[in-house]
């Protein structure tokens, strides 16, 4: 299986797939099979968020390691999609134009590369709502 075929069948990373108990109606995400409330009695099904959400919290990266420092400064906050659950990721928005609260979409970008010449990582951040 090559490199970028491997990444393709990770459906979370590219489309924030997680899952529902239909039993109780929470949701997870990363993707649980098993209701920590309903346990057995628990229907999992696979649900694909809307991504929409807002800003919990955040912080302002300024210093970051050799693979990162030359996107800072840079934004990572806890985004609670619309949905419930919680997930951190990168915010694409200037470091004075975030606030806890702010509502925010997804978006796909690119996350890291290995090298030069090497594997681009992509996945989701979130920017503002209405930019």
């Amino acid at each position: 299986m090559s490199v970028a075929r491997f990444w393709r069948k990770i459906p979370q990373r590219y489309n924030l797939t997680g899952t529902r108990c239909a039993t109780c109606g929470r949701y997870f995400f990363p993707p649980r099979y098993l209701c920590p409330d309903c346990r057995r009695a628990g229907k999992i099904g696979e649900h694909r968020f809307s991504g929409m959400g807002k800003v919990v919290t955040y912080t302002v990266i300024r210093t970051a390691s050799e693979q990162f420092e030359q996107m800072t400064p840079y934004v990572l906050a806890i985004v609670e999609l619309d949905e419930g659950p919680r997930l951190t990721a990168q915010l694409v928005c200037s470091p004075d134009e975030v606030r806890i609260g702010m509502r925010v979409r997804p978006v796909f970008r690119r996350i890291s590369a290995d090298g030069e010449s090497g594997v681009i990582h992509y996945g989701t951040k979130f920017a503002p709502e209405n930019p």
